[in-house]
């Protein structure tokens, strides 16, 4: 089985996925609104395809997204964590809120304990975001995290994204 560390912050726990947080990312994956700056919407049965490549993409490259859940119940909030599928041209920072847990910081705090494992943990040089062009949310996240616009490329999964790129390991202080 593949070890997936854990991180904690103030207010969250970033851990491995468990059976239990998958209704949550179902439910994300239902919801067009929703789901349009993840991909796009997912019948239930590819969500949970979806949800089981976690694992595999720990396995296979040594990181990946996490669940961020609150610390005090355990309850899944959302997803954040470095992934670079095939076709990605470098690892990039994503996060997903699930249904009740946007506006509170928790995405910029586990953003935040990500980039840093990223950074001082694996030793990432430079990490990115994609993020759909008329995904203000997210948008608005990776600026308060201090990334600029960097460029536009054809991302496989998603068609044409913006790269964001996060601070560079010996610039965050500045952030």
């Amino acid at each position: 089985m593949t070890q997936i560390p854990s991180i904690s912050t103030d207010r969250l726990i970033l851990r491995a996925p468990k059976a239990a947080d998958f209704e949550a990312l179902a439910a994300f994956y239902a919801e067009p609104a929703r789901a349009a700056g993840f991909g796009g919407t997912l019948a239930r049965d590819k969500a949970w395809r979806w949800f089981a490549s976690l694992w595999g993409h720990w396995a296979l490259r040594g990181y990946g997204y996490w669940v961020f859940a609150d610390k005090d119940t355990d309850v899944g909030l959302g997803l954040c964590g470095v992934w670079e599928p095939e076709g990605w041209p470098e690892p990039e920072i994503g996060w997903v809120a699930f249904a009740g847990s946007e506006g509170k910081g928790l995405a910029y705090e586990a953003a935040l304990a990500v980039r840093d494992w990223a950074y001082d943990v694996k030793g990432m040089p430079a990490i990115m975001s994609n993020i759909l062009a008329d995904n203000a949310r997210s948008i608005a996240l990776a600026e308060r995290l201090g990334c600029t616009f960097e460029s536009e490329y054809n991302n496989v999964e998603m068609g044409m994204v913006r790269v964001y790129r996060h601070v560079a390991p010996e610039a965050r202080g500045a952030a």
